[in-house]
């Protein structure tokens, strides 16, 4: 458990040293991918800006991935 810990907190440092990107594309890249790559069932993730996203894995080994997004102008 300590691993994937210290593999989000890396993750969380990389994403803020990077450019900003769109919320979908960050959702279908880099959060998939670490999704992916741990092995992880559900995830809930939350920007704090109104950005929300639930990625589960379905029996059939297939991602879903539901997400919103908030715009302020």
């Amino acid at each position: 458990m300590d691993n994937l810990k210290e593999s989000i907190e890396e993750f969380i440092t990389a994403g803020e040293k990077k450019q900003t990107k769109k919320w979908s594309a960050f959702i279908e890249s880099d959060v998939l991918n670490f999704f992916n790559t741990h092995g992880i069932e559900k995830l809930a993730i939350e920007d704090g800006g109104g950005n929300k996203a639930k990625l589960s894995r379905q029996k059939n080994d297939e991602v879903k991935v539901e997400s919103s997004s908030t715009t302020i102008y």
